[in-house]
């Protein structure tokens, strides 16, 4: 007998204990490497889409707001974070119904979409419409604009709302673990 699949979109603040202890488990499976608790916090506070198949999540992932510096412009933007699907669960498209609800509220809301993507997960955006960044990337720290160098290839914009240079450089919002 095979499972029905739920996909719920929800704020941080509709989210009961039980979806967000499940969310952080599915999290801590697919990133193996490890999910630190800066990584964990950068999911919250936005929107969530979460696949379930019965009572176990087997799809997740998050869109908050940061602002981007571009061109002189602070751009309200759409920024995904925790974006897995449970391994014995790919390839099936639950990745691709997590995108479309987190780039549908993209799309409403925000002047750009943007993300940080593995290389393994590149190809995936790439075929989703979304950009490699081309330009120099860069944080603002409470130090000042400071580059982040380690970051150039492997973020990835939606474009929305405004024209982007991709190969200008853009800078990202002061926050706590990794900055991007």
């Amino acid at each position: 007998m095979e499972c029905v699949t739920e996909v719920r979109t929800a704020h941080t603040a509709d989210l009961d204990v039980a979806d967000l202890r499940a969310a952080r488990a599915l999290l801590e499976e697919v990133f193996a490497d490890g999910l630190t608790d800066h990584d964990w916090e950068h999911t919250l506070g936005g929107v969530h889409v979460l696949v379930w198949e019965g009572a176990e999540l087997i799809g997740h992932g998050s869109l908050v707001q940061r602002r981007l510096l571009h061109g002189g412009r602070a751009l309200r933007t759409g920024y995904v974070e925790g974006v897995g699907v449970r391994a014995d669960r790919r390839g099936r498209g639950h990745g691709a119904t997590v995108m479309r609800g987190l780039e549908r509220v993209a799309r409403r809301a925000y002047d750009l979409g943007a993300l940080g993507a593995t290389d393994e997960a590149a190809a995936f955006y790439v075929a989703r419409g979304w950009k490699r960044w081309q330009g120099p990337t860069s944080a603002l720290t409470p130090r000042g604009i400071v580059p982040t160098p380690a970051e150039n290839g492997c973020l990835h914009v939606l474009p929305l709302t405004v024209p982007l240079e991709l190969s200008r450089e853009l800078t990202c919002d002061w926050r706590d673990g990794d900055v991007w």
